[in-house]
């Protein structure tokens, strides 16, 4: 069965991609109010001993759609082709000087 976070809860897991100081010693996700957030922790140490500081930062959505995948120009059949000259596209080839 998958886990899925119930609203106004949150996970932190060590952070194992951490490369400088100042990334955070925890990361995870949590649910608040039906809105998902990243969250980051530092452990950091005060007058009371050790504690952990958290950063929340809101999920972003996609503001524009993706756009659809691009897709070749439809083939036509060589029956189907039109002759240049049949087009109105007289004298393409004119302005070659040879």
């Amino acid at each position: 069965m998958a886990y899925e976070q119930k609203d106004m809860s949150g996970t932190l897991f060590i952070n194992d991609r951490k490369d400088k100081d100042t990334h955070p010693d925890r990361a995870g996700t949590a649910l608040i109010d039906g809105v998902e957030y990243w969250v980051s922790g530092w452990i950091k140490s005060g007058q009371r001993g050790q504690f952990l500081s958290l950063a929340f930062k809101k999920k972003e959505q996609r503001s524009e759609p993706a756009p659809p995948p691009r897709r070749a120009p439809p083939r036509t059949h060589p029956d189907e082709r039109q002759d240049p000259i049949s087009t109105g596209r007289q004298g393409f080839d004119e302005d070659v000087p040879f």
